[in-house]
């Protein structure tokens, strides 16, 4: 039986990052660039007034109170007028251009208007209020890093910088498939029939990742359903199979020699972990990687946040996640030589310092406790004071 570490590095060992493809700005969000994006100007790209008021030519590093200006213009943004050579004072709206040689704007609460005339009523600092070129971005400056998510405030820098198309990385192609005759979707249930929820979690799991989802089948323990339906993904060149079930070694644990049969190189089957010890990984010649987990509800948990979405980052061109170590309190004594996942809550202590709590009632068929949990934490042998935490949710640490 592999180790967990072992198990991991094996199948990131097979991941690699997808091609890229162009996409325009608006079809960008949730998407990884697949490139650095350089910025092609200064932002901001002139110098302009921070606030309304008045503009300047300052004699010194002070202008004194009661100073007074002649106010030869009105300059709003937009204006193109960029020369005033004759001009004392203009009047300048936030976000216009300076004009040639002003160097300081006076804030108009800050001021008395009498005609064409200004008086200021405090002492003024040279250059003040004034937002300069580049002083965000300089022109081949690294706007975003290769392998950025694109969210709102990427967005925000990419329209500022007129860049309407990018390079992103492509979707992944992935397809779900769900074993096990007692599962149904919804309606009144048999006798020994359950709702399915692995099909579920793993297509909401995986719609954060932005994924191109190609198809979620749910299939019987009998029959041929499921190389169907990995024939089907096969020939929807999918890049990733997850499923669900029939991994382990009973009677009705057909996956591994269903898969075997298909032609896919078995790359481990069971890692030294708990939940989840049954999982297996497998890889398709010049095909998908195929990560089958168990079916209950927790080592399906457990294997999208450690196994599932690691494969993911890698296909996005993104770094190895890195956990933070805090304090447990209360560690449970567990099984040694076992690679440990286990729900729990963030909180602080007396002190302020963060400290974990395990999330109560934990089993892996059991789901309340996952509802309730803000974090993963997890231990190699057995949970001491102080343990490695993961963000609940693995998208939020892209």
């Amino acid at each position: 039986m592999i180790s967990y570490p072992d198990a991991l590095a094996l199948l990131l060992g097979e991941a690699v990052a997808l091609d890229s493809e162009r996409v325009g700005i608006d079809a960008a969000p949730g998407r990884f660039l697949a490139r650095d994006i350089v910025s092609p100007d200064a932002l901001p790209g002139f110098d302009n007034a921070a606030m309304d008021g008045y503009a300047v030519r300052a004699q010194g590093e002070t202008i004194p109170a009661d100073s007074a200006y002649v106010v030869a213009a009105m300059h709003a943004a937009g204006d193109d007028t960029y020369d005033y050579p004759e001009a004392e004072a203009c009047e300048i709206a936030t976000g216009a251009r300076m004009p040639a040689g002003f160097d300081t704007v006076v804030p108009v609460e800050r001021t008395e208007r009498h005609g064409d005339r200004v008086r200021f009523v405090a002492d003024e600092r040279r250059g003040q209020n004034v937002r300069r070129a580049g002083s965000d971005l300089e022109a081949g400056d690294i706007a975003l890093h290769l392998a950025r998510r694109i969210d709102a405030a990427a967005v925000m820098l990419l329209a500022a910088l007129g860049l309407d198309h990018l390079d992103v990385v492509r979707r992944p192609r992935v397809a779900i498939i769900n074993t096990g005759s007692e599962l149904n979707a919804g309606g009144p249930l048999p006798l020994a029939g359950i709702h399915d929820s692995n099909g579920p979690f793993l297509a909401a799991s995986l719609s954060r990742w932005g994924v191109d989802a190609i198809g979620r089948t749910r299939v019987p323990d009998q029959g041929d359903t499921f190389h169907l339906a990995i024939r089907d993904a096969l020939a929807r060149r999918a890049d990733l199979i997850v499923t669900t079930g029939a991994v382990s070694a009973g009677r009705f644990d057909f996956v591994p020699a269903a898969l075997a049969s298909l032609g896919a190189r078995e790359l481990f089957h069971k890692v030294a972990m708990r939940p989840g010890k049954p999982l297996l990984a497998a890889r398709f010649e010049n095909g998908p990687l195929v990560i089958a987990l168990p079916g209950n509800p927790i080592a399906v948990a457990v294997g999208y946040r450690f196994f599932v979405a690691p494969v993911l980052r890698a296909m996005a061109g993104l770094p190895p996640e890195r956990p933070t170590r805090t304090r447990l309190v209360s560690p449970p004594a567990v099984r040694e030589g076992m690679q440990h996942f286990a729900l729990g809550q963030l909180a602080r202590d007396e002190t302020g310092l963060p400290t974990a709590h395990m999330t109560p009632a934990q089993a892996a068929y059991r789901i309340l406790p996952y509802t309730l949990a803000n974090v993963w934490l997890s231990a190699q042998e057995a949970y001491g004071t102080s343990v490695d935490a993961w963000p609940l949710d693995p998208a939020d640490a892209s």
